[in-house]
C-alpha cells in the first residue's frame, strides 16, 4: 500500500511541477494520452482508462478499482511563411521551433458501486512559435510561448446501467512568454527595440459531463468546460531604447479569457472486438477578442476577434486478442482566425490529423504507443507590425507537426 501511494503521489507531483507544456502551432491541446492521440482525440467512452478524467469525466465510472496513468506526447511543429510588404518587397522565413512535450497524469478510484473520484493534471491550452529576431515579423513576435496545466478534481456518480454524470473543478495555470521588437512610442519617435514580457497566473473554472447508454453497444455523452479568465501581472524589460533612455524594466498587466468548450460524442460497438467513436468539439474562441498588455513604456494592443470553431474526429479500436489492441484516428480542426486577427503567435489554418497506435494490456497494467501527423493548413492574415510591413499580407504555408505519444497505466 505504501509503495502504491508513493507512486500515485509522485506522478501527480511530476505533472504539477513540470509545466513546460508545448503544443503544435495551435492553441487548444487534445493530446492527453497515447490512446487519445491514436484515435484522433475521439476517446470519450474508453473502458478502464484513467485518462477519461480529461476526455470525459462521466466515463471514469468505467474504471474498476483504482488506476494511475502517466502520459507524455512529443510534438514537433514546422512551417514556412511569406510576408508581402506595402513597399512591394517580400520576406520569407520559417518557424524555428523544433519540438515540445505535453505530459499528463491521472488517478481514478472507485469509492463504491455508485461513486468515483478522479483527478488529472494535463494541458488544455498551449502554444509555441519562434522566428528570426532580425526579421520583419519580429515586430509582431519572434518568440511566443504559452505553457499551461489544468488540475481537475472530479466526482462521478452512476445512477443506473444507463446514466452516469460527473462534475469537477479546474485549477488552471498559465505562463506566458513574449519577445518582440516593439515600437515604444511612434508619436515621439523613440523607435523600435526588443522587449521581453513574462508572467504567470492561476484561475478557476469548472466542468460537467453526462453519459447515456442506449444498450450495450451504443452510448452518447456530452462534456462542458467553462471559460477561465486570467488577470496576469508580468515582468517587462525593454532593451536599448533610443534617445539615451537605455534599458527599462517594470511590471506589465494584461487580461485574457480562455474559451469554454462543448464536447459531444457517440460510441458504437460492432462486437466485442471492434468499437468506433465519433466526436465533435465546439470551442468559444470569440472570448479571445484581444491580448492587450500595459507595459511601463507602451500600451501594446493585440486585437484578435477570433471566431467560434469546431473540431471533428473519428477513432476506431480493434482488439487483436485479450492483450493487444490497434487504433487509428482522423481529426479535422477549423481555423478560428480571421484575416484581421491573425498573427505570428498562432499562425495556423485548418488542421487535419492522421494517427495510428497500439496498446498492450493485462490485468495490472497498460502500455500504449501512438504516432500522428498533423497537416497544418495555410493561413493568410493582415500583418500588424511597424515600418513598411505594417498592414501587409502574411501567408503561412507548408506547415506540419509530427506527434508521438506514449502512456503507461497501472491498475490496483
Amino acid at each position: 500500500m505504501k509503495v502504491k501511494n508513493k507512486l500515485i503521489a509522485m506522478g501527480v507531483l511530476c505533472a504539477l511541477s513540470v509545466p513546460q507544456l508545448a503544443g503544435a502551432e495551435g492553441f487548444a491541446i487534445n493530446e492527453w494520452s497515447a490512446e487519445g492521440v491514436a484515435m484522433g482525440g475521439a476517446r470519450m467512452f474508453a473502458e478502464g482508462d484513467a485518462a477519461n478524467v480529461a476526455y470525459n469525466p462521466a466515463s471514469i465510472t468505467k474504471v474498476d478499482g483504482e488506476a494511475f496513468k502517466a502520459s507524455v506526447t512529443y510534438i514537433s511543429p514546422h512551417g514556412d511563411y511569406d510576408l508581402y510588404k506595402n513597399d512591394g518587397t517580400h520576406e520569407s522565413g520559417h518557424n524555428r521551433v523544433h519540438f515540445g512535450f505535453a505530459p499528463g497524469t491521472y488517478y481514478v478510484k472507485k469509492i463504491n458501486d455508485k461513486d468515483w473520484f478522479g483527478i488529472g493534471a494535463f494541458s488544455r491550452f498551449a502554444m509555441v512559435s519562434e522566428f528570426e529576431r532580425n526579421s520583419a515579423v519580429s515586430t509582431n513576435a519572434f518568440v511566443s510561448r504559452l505553457d499551461g496545466v489544468s488540475v481537475t478534481p472530479t466526482f462521478a456518480h452512476k445512477f443506473d446501467d444507463k446514466w452516469s454524470a460527473a462534475v469537477g473543478a479546474e485549477i488552471n495555470y498559465v505562463r506566458l512568454t513574449m519577445e518582440k521588437n516593439t515600437a515604444y512610442n511612434p508619436l515621439t519617435g523613440l523607435g523600435v527595440g526588443p522587449t521581453h514580457t513574462k508572467g504567470e497566473s492561476y484561475a478557476l473554472g469548472w466542468n460537467a459531463a453526462a453519459n447515456y447508454a442506449f444498450d450495450d453497444k451504443n452510448e452518447i455523452g456530452v462534456v462542458y468546460r467553462s471559460r477561465i479568465k486570467h488577470s496576469m501581472e508580468a515582468d517587462f524589460k525593454g532593451y536599448g531604447i533610443p534617445n539615451g533612455i537605455g534599458d527599462v524594466s517594470g511590471d506589465a498587466y494584461g487580461e485574457v479569457t480562455l474559451p469554454e468548450s462543448w464536447h459531444i460524442g457517440y460510441s458504437h460497438k460492432f462486437n466485442d472486438k471492434t468499437r468506433v467513436e465519433l466526436n465533435a468539439v465546439r470551442t468559444g474562441w470569440d472570448t479571445y477578442d484581444a491580448l492587450n498588455i500595459n507595459t511601463p513604456i507602451a500600451y501594446i494592443e493585440n486585437p484578435k476577434n477570433w471566431e467560434d470553431g469546431w473540431r471533428y474526429a473519428i477513432g476506431i479500436e480493434h482488439k487483436l486478442s485479450d492483450k493487444y489492441t490497434v487504433m487509428a484516428g482522423y481529426a479535422y480542426d477549423e481555423s478560428s482566425i480571421p484575416y484581421e486577427g491573425g498573427d505570428f503567435m498562432v499562425p495556423t489554418g485548418n488542421r487535419r490529423t492522421y494517427s495510428i497506435g497500439a496498446r498492450y494490456n493485462d490485468k495490472d497494467q497498460t502500455v500504449a504507443l501512438a504516432l500522428g501527423w498533423m497537416d497544418v493548413g495555410d493561413l493568410q492574415f493582415k500583418f500588424k507590425g511597424t515600418g513598411p510591413a505594417d498592414g501587409g499580407r502574411a501567408h503561412t504555408h507548408d506547415s506540419f507537426t509530427k506527434i508521438i505519444g506514449i502512456s503507461y497505466q497501472r491498475n490496483f
